[in-house]
């Protein structure tokens, strides 16, 4: 088997210790050389120190954890890095040490057998750990959310389904009223902003429970736990706000696109950059982002074409930016959603969508275009014999007789 890279390095990362196997080839024979490092900085600079030493020109680690993160920044500066992912570089059972994994990555980037993992510079690395925070506190309001609507269920309160968000306004004054210790229906009816849909008699039926103190002290409990948690995601929106100064003209461009909003546009930047030439073609991307079918064939069958894994934090914010699209009057997106949804259901329709919008994302950085939406009529236009006949058939279906003539 050829060899690519002569001078290269294996690094089994841990979070101690970091197994390195510098690969040598010279006059057609291999020499290898292991040593183990502590992950202090004292000692990753004479990781540094002695890789140079070698005359190294490629490194490669696995992506465990994130205990690679601080190798990675000490190291870049000085050698090709190359980040693998673990799932692609499994060695053979039975076989399975320290050294033997740092052998084993060496003699796979000597040949050129793996394919590194995306690794975006620096400020897009701390926007994506800001994006991800977001995204992760949200999902702590929504739990404690859940777990009001549970203590409400359990005082035998109904509001759940008369009142669409437990949080706005006529909802939160019936829970604070509770706290302060009402239990009269009508009088937690009565602090309701009277812009529900439900009617009074149902809501005064819903709110006629069995309040206990045990229930108002953990309304209260979780009601301040959500205030936190709102104070907290403000912060990291502000400071959201000034990590992406530097990419606000992508920002700007990409906001132009249904569905896609300032957020949406905050997470796209913070998992792809805002350089496209890490990704050769729009399908690379699409692939790495999860939103094609995956390969699996034998014998002849297709076995499976269900989405082959993505980045998940990629993948759901491109879907409920589709959802939104898929409402946009009059757009392409909106157009493609429906004329898909006819035929294939509406979770397959979605991700097309979602695919569209990063096909979009992926022509909008490269060449620093703007967004120009095709509008609802590209389909009849593209291909306007074959919306005629389908037209023809349906007409005829219904039992008129059609003699199409064009006109002048």
């Amino acid at each position: 088997m050829d060899v690519i890279v002569k001078r290269c390095a294996g690094l089994d990362v841990h979070k101690r210790t970091v197994v390195a196997c510098v690969r040598i080839v010279s006059d057609g024979e291999v020499q290898r050389e292991v040593r183990t490092f502590g992950t202090t900085t004292r000692e990753l600079l004479e990781l540094f120190d002695w890789l140079s030493d070698h005359d190294c020109t490629h490194v490669v680690m696995e992506s465990t954890g994130v205990y690679w993160k601080p190798v990675w920044h000490i190291l870049e500066s000085g050698f090709e890095l190359v980040l693998a992912n673990a799932k692609h570089v499994r060695n053979l059972p039975g076989r399975k040490t320290d050294v033997s994994d740092a052998v084993w990555l060496a003699d796979l980037l000597a040949h050129g057998l793996i394919r590194g993992s995306f690794v975006p510079p620096l400020p897009i690395q701390d926007l994506r750990d800001l994006t991800r925070t977001r995204k992760q506190l949200k999902q702590e309001m929504s739990r404690h959310t859940l777990r009001i609507q549970k203590i409400l269920e359990d005082a035998n309160i109904k509001l759940s389904g008369l009142v669409s968000d437990i949080l706005g306004v006529s909802g939160r004054a019936v829970l604070q009223a509770l706290i302060a210790g009402e239990s009269n229906p009508e009088a937690l009816v009565a602090v309701t902003n009277g812009r529900l849909k439900a009617d009074r008699d149902s809501l005064v039926a819903a709110a006629r429970g069995t309040t206990r103190d045990h229930h108002r002290f953990l309304l209260n409990l979780h009601l301040k736990q959500i205030d936190e948690i709102r104070n907290t995601i403000a912060s990291v929106e502000d400071h959201i706000e000034l990590v992406v100064k530097p990419f606000r003209e992508h920002v700007e461009r990409l906001v132009t696109i249904p569905g896609v909003s300032m957020i949406v546009a905050f997470v796209i930047l913070a998992e792809i950059g805002a350089d496209m030439s890490r990704f050769p073609t729009v399908q690379n991307l699409i692939s790495w982002a999860g939103l094609c079918p995956r390969s699996d064939e034998s014998a002849g069958k297709h076995r499976s074409t269900r989405l082959k894994p993505g980045d998940p934090w990629l993948k759901t914010i491109l879907v409920q930016a589709a959802w939104a699209a898929s409402r946009a009057k009059g757009s392409y997106l909106q157009a493609q959603f429906l004329r898909l949804k006819a035929r294939r259901g509406p979770q397959k329709a979605i991700v097309a969508v979602a695919a569209s919008i990063l096909t979009a994302v992926y022509y909008m950085l490269r060449d620093h275009t703007t967004y120009v939406d095709l509008t609802a009529n590209h389909f009849q236009k593209h291909d306007k014999q074959r919306t005629a006949d389908r037209l023809v058939r349906q007409l005829t279906a219904l039992g008129y007789s059609v003699k199409l003539e064009a006109t002048a």
